[in-house]
């Protein structure tokens, strides 16, 4: 935990698939204090969601009547309590009227925000927590322009005047994991330290104007059986060939993009800001507590600070 002397105003919570973080907010949306932990919607004994809530605002010693605003997986269909979607374009007032309320078993008062949609040519796209991390970028000063926010389904998100207007995901991480572990192109990897010359192999066949990705991947096999690349370094080849084949199709959406900004801190984030700058692409990292950012607008907008 990190304190600082401020007035508490919200209670912000970030609960995704795998984690959990929740944060004590002041009148000016600063982030007091705040807890982390691994109880993601999917790590939850029985789906006891209530208990662990209980715990994890009661971390905080001056939370008695405060608002509590939450977003993420939480309310989907595996969480809490799932949510409707709302449509693009979306900013903090949309989402703010579009809050959906309800009470725990201990009788606390929570104010769910609901997941976004939008509709591309082969069907939907939704998510669930990234519209109130990206809404929170609009309190840094960053209300317009391209952010990706690196992940098993990776999001790139267009926004503009403040309000989201475009996303789109990439199944991009999922994808690699699931060529190196259930493929015969796993078969010749081997565990190592990330390797940077090979990764930037990988994105530089992923912008080739050749590129063909269902052919290039099996050079993932083809490579390390022919000795042209380590059997270390193929793992970081096949990351920077998808990763890089992400990046060449997201900004063929944004054409104008000249910055992007990343939303992650881990070595993830580190990859696609690599493999951004070899397209030159300049880049700016969001700062961490960037939910608690959108936490606070998002209650600002709907009344539920005093």
């Amino acid at each position: 935990m990190n304190s600082a002397v401020s007035e508490p105003a919200l209670i912000g919570i970030d609960w995704g698939t795998s984690s959990l973080r929740a944060f004590l907010i002041g009148t000016q949306g600063e982030v007091l204090d705040s807890v982390s932990t691994g109880e993601g919607i999917m790590q939850i004994p029985d789906r006891n969601f209530d208990a662990v809530f209980d715990r994890l605002v009661g971390s905080f010693p001056s939370n008695a009547g405060l608002p509590i605003v939450v977003s993420g997986m939480i309310t989907s269909r595996n969480g809490w309590v799932e949510t409707p979607y709302v449509t693009m374009p979306t900013g903090p007032e949309h989402l703010a009227r579009s809050l959906v309320r309800h009470q725990s078993q201990s009788g606390a008062l929570i104010h769910f925000v609901t997941g976004a949609t939008t509709e591309h040519i082969s069907g939907p796209d939704v998510m669930r927590g990234e519209e109130t991390q990206i809404i929170g970028s609009a309190a840094l000063g960053l209300s317009d322009g391209v952010f990706v926010m690196p992940g098993t389904h990776s999001k790139w998100v267009h926004v503009a005047g403040g309000k989201i207007q475009d996303f789109a995901t990439y199944m991009t991480g999922e994808v690699f994991a699931s060529l190196k572990d259930h493929t015969i192109l796993g078969t010749l990897m081997e565990v190592g330290d990330f390797d940077l010359p090979a990764f930037q192999k990988g994105v530089s066949a992923a912008q080739d104007r050749r590129a063909n990705l269902l052919h290039d991947l099996f050079h993932v096999r083809t490579l390390p059986l022919m000795g042209k690349l380590k059997e270390t370094e193929t793992a970081d080849f096949l990351s920077g060939l998808l990763i890089g084949t992400e990046i060449v199709a997201a900004l063929r959406k944004n054409e104008a993009a000249k910055r992007v900004t990343i939303v992650g801190r881990n070595d993830l984030a580190d990859r696609y800001e690599i493999a951004l700058q070899a397209v030159g692409i300049s880049c700016h990292r969001a700062p961490d507590d960037i939910a608690a950012k959108g936490h606070f607008l998002i209650a600002q907008a709907a009344g539920l600070l005093t």
